[in-house]
């Protein structure tokens, strides 16, 4: 999905168009994931989908106020605070930036992600900190406790929001935030002096792999359901073979689970190559201090959730199967740790899967895996395919660096679930927002680059696009 981007900075981020490259030297290495094995159906299965999706409501702050920011030197004053996601087909959540240089966009599409999935991979100490102060802070704790808790001192939802991310800047930027406010500014200091060690929130509804194989006849599996909800309903999506049923490893028929639970595919013996799809559906409260990045070719900053409620959230993954030769089903994780994508084979197939991975053959013999490690390089697109799987996002695990924010005035009210949770000023709404977030255009763009990789039995192509610098 495409964010819209309005106005003069729609004109700059022109700039970042993706253009498809076949090597980049010195950026990332260059090379081939390649399959000679079985095609499973011409409609190809799509990659796993797990947790929540949402849209930025607006690139503007909803509930914050001015904080002073010395950005390694740079000195700005953002407005900084809660941002609000509109959840699919469902209610409003808020988040605090965790990314301070990079953009805000209008509308642009976020998901549910680890912290290993995030700009936080790298930062476990200071993102339990994080999570520790939002835990103890606005919005969770009001401004009046909050303000007890600075011995007495009048904070406003806009100054403690603005408190509060100034304190998770310190931590998420490695900058120097002071709010403008002098209550918000001591309310800062207070929680940074606090703040623990608080361990990273579970999913809210996943499975541990994207896919899994095997052969008709047998129990194809397990996917691994993980979720913080109490049941979790499940269901085979439209299209798949007679008889193809969801069974626990007893093979006892599933329409439910719940955290743990191990799903398998039963597919009755001579049910013809292919593969199904199981969907899994809940109602539950996404935990506060999960990650929120963007999911679309145009980058937004990243997020941390600060405040939730009963959501709809939902996840997808895929069986296949094949009678005869290699059965081979890949999941692919970010990898923000050591920057790329953990891809793991799974063959249980009757014969060798051959992989060819950045110029290195490997073989997956029948009923075992490999995981590669595929660099990609900060900011980069990819968009893949390996046996009739299709795999694309940006590879978003760092944050932006030293930008230079300009100034923006005050954010205009928010509204959540038609209940007004800002403050009575007004800002600039829609469009591309440098100002109010911290980030600006100017901000340079670390180069793309691309890895190209050639599927010899799937007839896929992996590439990498690579991001032209911009703002130079």
């Amino acid at each position: 999905m495409f964010s819209a981007v309005h106005g003069p900075t729609a004109r700059k981020r022109g700039a970042l168009r993706l253009a498809t490259a076949t090597a980049v030297t010195g950026l990332v290495a260059a090379g081939a994931i390649a399959g000679a094995g079985t095609s499973f159906a011409d409609d190809k299965p799509a990659a796993s989908s797990s947790g929540v999706h949402a849209t930025l409501k607006s690139a503007s702050v909803t509930v914050g106020a001015k904080i002073d920011v010395n950005n390694h030197g740079k000195k700005t004053a953002p407005v900084g605070g809660l941002f609000e996601l509109k959840v699919d087909n469902a209610g409003v959540i808020q988040t605090y930036c965790i990314d301070l240089n990079h953009e805000t966009v209008d509308n642009a599409s976020y998901k549910e992600v680890t912290w290993a999935e995030s700009s936080l991979a790298n930062k476990a100490e200071a993102a339990g900190k994080i999570n520790w102060i939002l835990d103890h802070s606005y919005p969770k704790v009001t401004p009046d406790q909050l303000s007890k808790a600075i011995g007495g001192k009048d904070l406003t939802k806009d100054t403690a929001a603005a408190a509060t991310q100034a304190a998770i800047w310190h931590l998420s930027d490695d900058v120097e935030a002071v709010p403008q406010d002098a209550a918000a500014a001591e309310l800062t200091t207070y929680l940074l002096a606090k703040a623990e060690n608080k361990p990273e929130p579970k999913a809210s509804l996943g499975f541990d792999k994207d896919a899994v194989s095997g052969r008709p006849g047998s129990q194809v599996g397990p996917l691994t359901v993980q979720t913080n909800a109490k049941k979790v309903a499940l269901g085979i999506a439209p299209g798949a073979a007679a008889g193809v049923q969801l069974t626990d490893v007893n093979g006892k028929v599933i329409t439910s689970a719940v955290n743990g639970t191990q799903v398998y595919f039963k597919v009755p013996k001579g049910t013809a190559d292919g593969f199904a799809k199981v969907t899994a559906s809940a109602q539950t409260t996404v935990p506060v201090g999960r990650a929120f990045v963007s999911d679309g070719e145009i980058q937004s900053q990243t997020f941390i959730l600060a405040s939730t409620s009963v959501v709809p959230v939902t996840a997808v993954a895929t069986a296949k199967w094949a009678d005869q030769g290699a059965a081979p089903a890949v999941s692919v994780k970010k990898d923000c740790v050591k920057g790329g994508l953990d891809v793991s084979v799974s063959n249980k197939g009757t014969k060798d899967f051959d992989v060819v991975v950045l110029g290195k053959k490997l073989t997956v013999p029948a009923n075992s895996s490999q995981t590669v490690f595929v660099p990609v390089a900060e900011d980069a697109k990819y968009d893949f395919t390996i046996a009739d799987q299709h795999f694309s996002g940006v590879l978003d695990c760092k944050t932006a660096g030293t930008g230079t924010p300009t100034p923006s005035s005050k954010p205009s009210p928010a509204s959540a679930g038609g209940t007004s949770t800002g403050g009575s000023s007004t800002g600039t709404n829609g469009g591309t927002n440098l100002a109010e977030t911290g980030s600006s255009s100017s901000t340079p763009m670390i180069a793309g680059a691309a890895v190209v990789l050639v599927l010899l039995g799937g007839g896929a192509v992996f590439f990498l696009r690579k991001k032209k610098t911009a703002g130079n």
